[in-house]
């Protein structure tokens, strides 16, 4: 089992990789340009310290990529999605609902990827819901982990005492999960079809898209 942060290589961006940046950007506002008239792009572009302003996004997306901590190891694919569940013991909360429609991932070795929310992705009460977690992950260039990954993470050792989640749409649309917690040397695990969103502290488990 293996574990690196994302951020390892220390080399700075390349002109290259600034070129492409520009270039992309430029074909983007060439698509939208119908979209803006020329005096209000003036003004725009009139504003103070207007680059720095379109680099802050960049950043933003950089920094989040940077802190993403990558996890390598082997995972048992021939259980059942109970059996996947049982392994990891503890007190169990399971929907049969959730269960059915369960993803699974391919292949028995798995590269994960976790991360926490940065503060400005939860709402004023400090939680988030499943759409904007989804958008969480598509911020980071991830998709949710399969369930199964995530409890052969916790199984094998790889994942340390924590509480790590993933999520997926279930038969009808809606958003399932399964919550892995341990607090006071109890591990639970929960698999439903709904919930009032997620709290802060969580550990989400991505794989690349």
């Amino acid at each position: 089992m293996t574990k690196k942060i994302m951020n390892a290589t220390k080399t700075m961006m390349t002109n290259g990789q600034i070129e492409d940046a520009v270039n992309k950007f430029r074909s983007a506002m060439h698509k939208h340009r119908s979209e803006i008239t020329s005096d209000i792009a003036q003004q725009v572009l009139g504003s103070d310290n207007f680059g720095m302003m379109m680099f802050a996004p960049f950043r933003e997306r950089a920094k989040m990529l940077s802190s993403l901590i990558v996890h390598k190891f082997k995972v048992n694919r021939s259980r059942s999605p109970q059996e996947v569940f049982n392994a990891v013991g503890g007190i169990q909360d399971i929907n049969r609902e959730a269960l059915d429609t369960m993803p699974r991932g391919e292949g028995d070795e798995a590269e994960t990827f976790s991360f926490e929310l940065e503060a400005w992705e939860y709402t004023c009460d400090d939680e988030i819901g499943d759409d904007d977690l989804g958008k969480a992950y598509i911020r980071r260039n991830l998709k949710a982990a399969s369930p199964d990954y995530v409890a052969a993470g916790i199984e094998t050792g790889v994942f340390a005492d924590g509480k790590y989640g993933t999520h997926w749409k279930g038969a009808e649309g809606n958003w399932c999960h399964a919550a892995f917690s341990y607090w006071r040397v109890v591990r639970r695990v929960k698999v439903n079809c709904y919930g009032n969103g997620w709290s802060g502290g969580w550990i989400f488990i991505g794989v690349r898209k």
